[in-house]
């Protein structure tokens, strides 16, 4: 008989049987989660729904930094000692986000080893999706950078089921995300539509496997 094989550890399922389940709060889009300058007393696991992470520079211009699914955790400067938040996280869909304080989630990651590992494999996953963006402002076209950023948006090479179909998302937010103007994303997208890499409507916007090709192609 084949040996059975391993579930993969379930974060969401373990913090709620923690006697977490509770301290669930949502929210609806457009609405801030955390501000920049609040108090870091918390990690954040987010359950359903899109966060975006922004900072805000002292001459008041603001970037985007991240685009949160399912799955991935917020907040984590609570657990290096920051005092106050470092970014605004906010809710680009309606979303639901599993709030655990400080000491209670260092302590969990000291005892329970599935769920420290999971959450070092999230940090990780985290820092190269850093490094990969940096990278890609520093050498990709706007164009690359935008098809980028429509497939992480999406979830392709992520573990669980990728999105093909996005909810809206204004060309302006793109813009920001991309490190580029409404007008240049605008004219990419009507491109990629054409090319049959994607397709839009009032409804979403659908993400085609094929838009990969404009990442890779040199």
């Amino acid at each position: 008989m084949a040996p059975e094989k391993k579930r993969p550890f379930d974060a969401r399922a373990f913090l709620e049987s923690a006697g977490l389940g509770k301290r669930v709060a949502t929210y609806v889009p457009k609405e801030v989660v955390f501000s920049q300058g609040d108090p870091c007393d918390s990690v954040m696991y987010l359950q359903s729904g899109a966060i975006q992470l922004s900072v805000l520079s002292h001459t008041g211009k603001e970037a985007i930094v991240a685009t949160l699914g399912p799955g991935d955790f917020l907040g984590e400067g609570a657990l290096a000692g920051h005092p106050i938040r470092l970014e605004t996280a906010t809710a680009t869909l309606a979303s639901g986000v599993l709030v655990v304080p400080k000491r209670q989630m260092i302590d969990l990651l000291h005892s329970e080893h599935a769920l420290s590992d999971r959450f070092i494999a999230h940090m990780l996953l985290r820092n190269a999706r850093l490094e990969a963006d940096l990278v890609d402002q520093l050498f990709n076209s706007s164009e690359k950078r935008l098809a980028r950023t429509l497939l992480l948006l999406a979830r392709y090479g992520k573990p669980d089921k990728p999105q093909r179909v996005l909810a809206p998302i204004s060309q302006e937010t793109l813009a920001e995300m991309v490190g580029t103007t409404r007008s240049r994303v605008n004219f990419f997208l009507n491109r990629f539509r054409k090319l049959g890499f994607i397709e839009y409507d009032g409804s979403g916007l659908t993400i085609n496997p094929s838009l990969l090709t404009v990442v890779v192609h040199d």
